[in-house]
């Protein structure tokens, strides 16, 4: 079991490679600072997936004063919501000649990653929680891990967008039938009686059972749509990676293309859109073919 003190030990080395970061960042020479803000998201929000969301754009001196707050944005404080952490979608561009703001980057996301993995020994999620938040009150585990991402090549453009990811996790016939089981137990707010909420989980526990004993499934989650950033060089040499933190792009060229996070609207029926056959259509339960 990991101790207490070691885990605060590498948040506070870590914390100290993000302020020195952050500090030298007021002071570097900035080329353009852009945050996209997105709305608070509340108590009474925070288990709706938002079907809009309305961005607004800030630049110069108030973006940059967002970004490094994003960057510092670990604490539960007087936050809304602790449940669904804030994403801080944003391009910082900055003159790094000697690359020393790069070198702190890595320094940075070296120590978010350390105390990752220190905290991901702890095997048991309850025990995990109760190390962190004794070691480190009111952190936001999930924030201390996200990386600051960035790019010291010339990408052609680097762009803004909106994405839906799964959460996917891999099951048995069995540990699916487990599951079922336990949740006929739970009481259901959106049934009439626990009678017909029973009887939902009985027939969806026939329609698992039919399967053969070897099938594979699969719970295929959808997750709140979270802003991307697409930095692309050609059409064949692109990537993507999260913008829940201010993208750094370092020395800048005049010609690489910048766009904005446009505003969120969910479409129906997108043409790419695949329809899923769930064999359990409130848990997202599929057969892995």
């Amino acid at each position: 079991m990991k101790t207490k003190f070691s885990i605060r030990s590498q948040f506070d080395l870590l914390f100290e490679q993000l302020s020195l970061f952050c500090d030298e960042v007021r002071n570097a020479d900035i080329v353009n600072a852009i945050y996209f803000q997105l709305p608070e998201i509340t108590k009474e929000l925070e288990d709706k997936a938002p079907t809009s969301v309305h961005v607004s754009k800030l630049r110069g001196e108030e973006a940059l004063k967002k970004i490094v707050g994003a960057y510092l944005d670990l604490f539960v404080d007087k936050k809304a919501s602790s449940k669904v952490m804030q994403r801080h979608p944003g391009l910082l561009s900055i003159n790094d000649p000697t690359g020393h703001l790069i070198s702190r980057l890595n320094n940075v996301n070296d120590a978010k990653q350390k105390f990752k993995d220190l905290v991901l020994e702890i095997p048991n999620n309850d025990a995990r929680f109760e190390a962190v938040h004794s070691a480190v009150p009111s952190l936001i585990t999930l924030a201390s891990y996200r990386k600051i991402h960035s790019e010291n090549a010339v990408p052609y453009s680097v762009r803004f967008t909106w994405m839906t990811k799964h959460a996917t996790r891999t099951l048995s016939k069995e540990a699916a039938l487990d599951m079922l089981s336990r949740s006929s137990n739970y009481s259901n707010p959106r049934m009439i009686d626990q009678q017909s909420w029973q009887t939902l989980v009985e027939q969806e526990k026939l329609r698992v059972s039919s399967l053969g004993d070897k099938s594979k499934l699969r719970i295929r989650r959808p997750t709140r749509v979270s802003p991307e950033v697409n930095v692309r060089f050609s059409t064949q040499k692109r990537y993507h990676v999260s913008a829940a933190l201010p993208f750094v792009l370092f020395n800048p060229h005049p010609e690489t293309k910048l766009g904005d996070l446009p505003h969120y609207q969910k479409t129906e029926n997108h043409p790419r859109k695949r329809a899923y056959n769930f064999l359990v259509d409130r848990i997202y339960l599929e057969k892995v073919e």
